[in-house]
């Protein structure tokens, strides 16, 4: 009895520090990002690792720009980071998300907040089923002078029923604002 409650956590362990392979979002012939998921205890983590001169946006980038623009029309408003999850889970919870940069130019009445290097994505997950979840990723990425839509998904096997203590730091990361 003590060997399966030992595989059985040994397991657990394993499976909450393995990430996915990295999906690979491009422009033509240049990586703009990659994502990355794994689950850490009862949170499901993404991790974009960003290309040097892209960036890209927050989960809240719009109400964030909304609250600057205090009912005044936006000249342009850039694509928010969003998350679909289906299969063997459902969130549970708020999001979480690393503390994006401040990219606005008010001037031209363009408010805009994201990430240019790396940025972390979190929220507790439940178990709905034995079944993968699937995650639709969806947003978008830029430099300069050309935007990329991201259209991309992530699979991970469904969590075991008990989950280790969580590694991720949670505090440093912010709670993703909603209306």
């Amino acid at each position: 009895m003590k060997t399966a409650a030992l595989i059985l956590a040994l397991s657990a362990t394993a499976f909450a520090g393995d990430w996915t392979p990295p999906v690979e979002v491009r422009q033509d012939d240049n990586l703009c990002l990659t994502y990355r998921a794994h689950l850490d205890g009862p949170y499901l983590v993404i991790r974009a690792s960003i290309e040097s001169g892209w960036h890209t946006f927050a989960m809240d980038n719009k109400q964030r720009a909304d609250e600057k623009l205090a009912g005044k029309p936006a000249l342009s408003v850039d694509r928010p980071t969003s998350f679909t999850i289906t299969g063997g889970a459902a969130i549970d919870g708020p999001w979480a998300q690393t503390q994006p940069k401040d990219f606005s130019r008010p001037q031209l009445r363009w408010f805009s907040w994201g990430f240019d290097r790396e940025a972390i994505f979190a929220a507790k997950l439940k178990r709905t089923s034995v079944d993968p979840i699937q995650i639709a990723i969806r947003g978008q990425a830029c430099t300069e002078t050309v935007c990329k839509n991201i259209d991309a998904t992530l699979s991970l096997p469904s969590p075991p029923e008990s989950s280790p203590s969580p590694e991720l730091d949670l505090k440093s990361l912010v709670p993703v604002r909603t209306n």
